[in-house]
């Protein structure tokens, strides 16, 4: 994790469950006890396999990947630049395809979220695709200071576009984060009214962190269709992408609130403005794909 082999003491695994499980989940006491909540296969592999295609296929195109196909090996190169008129405009439809829509706002994550609220619950449209190429990884960080408008009951849904082992970079998780005061204090000072992307990465070394904490990373060999919902103030990032294969680690992450509270307008609507006002030409997958190391 950033670019420093973690320690297997300080590792751990995420506390998981099945989606057959759902009607018999306390979801309050999972939030409450763990700040996350881990369910395996909630979306059909088949759907995840469609919305992989579509986002590499569109890949593929601007010379990033090596076939137009789910597998999403990187060439190690990028013409986005070159073939593309704007980026953030490319971004936004690589975002919006139907097949991705499908799995990140369908009918399946629909109905877990509104079991979860308990009420019928909707989505930001703003929609965070992440893929994650070799030798790079995601900061600690909290998701507040971003999405602190609108409603205080609002998650985060992250998605496992794929099949995404520790190796490949996954989603990790700092246990008990979300009762980190001096950390949560912090994030909850960011102005939220600024259009400057409010500096919210805790710049200490993971590791270093959870021993000085008494705590363990959490994190999970993910299959396509792995959900994990998670509050606003749990602290997440992701493990490096050490792919000796040159896979690239895909997925997504969307907020979702009941529908019953007021939404951030920013994330809503055919053009959402993002937390800058940029809209998706803000998002570092607007950016042509770079490694800061390639073995192919």
């Amino acid at each position: 994790m950033q670019g420093r082999t973690i320690s297997e003491d300080v590792l751990g695994d995420l506390r998981e469950h099945d989606i057959s499980q759902l009607n018999e989940l306390d979801f309050s006491r999972e939030m409450r006890e763990h700040g996350y909540l881990f369910l395996r296969s909630v979306i059909s592999a088949k759907h995840v396999e469609q919305a992989r295609t579509e986002v590499f296929e569109r890949l593929h195109e601007v010379g990033e990947v090596e076939t137009p196909d789910a597998t999403g090996v990187y060439t190690g190169q990028s013409h986005r630049q070159e073939t593309v008129e704007d980026l953030g405009v490319f971004w936004q439809s690589v975002s919006e395809g139907s097949a991705l829509r499908n799995v990140t706002h369908g009918e399946e994550i629909q109905g877990v979220m509104d079991a979860f609220f308990g009420e019928h619950s909707q989505s930001h449209d703003y929609l965070f695709l992440r893929p994650g190429v070799p030798g790079l990884s995601t900061h600690l960080h909290y998701d507040k200071p971003f999405f602190a408008r609108g409603s205080d009951r609002i998650v985060t849904v992250w998605t496992a576009l794929g099949e995404i082992p520790v190796r490949r970079g996954p989603l990790v998780v700092v246990e008990g984060s979300q009762r980190f005061d001096d950390l949560l204090d912090a994030a909850y000072a960011v102005d939220y009214a600024s259009n400057d992307t409010p500096l919210v990465q805790v710049m200490q070394h993971p590791e270093e962190l959870a021993r000085d904490r008494g705590t363990r990373l959490l994190t999970a060999d993910f299959m396509p269709g792995d959900v994990i919902i998670f509050s606003m103030s749990l602290l997440h990032g992701s493990l490096d992408n050490m792919s000796k294969s040159c896979k690239i680690r895909l997925s997504s992450d969307v907020r979702w609130q009941p529908a019953s509270d007021p939404v951030d307008p920013r994330y809503r609507g055919p053009n959402p403005l993002g937390t800058t006002g940029a809209g998706y030409a803000e998002l570092n997958g607007a950016k042509p794909l770079t490694s800061p190391w390639h073995t192919r």
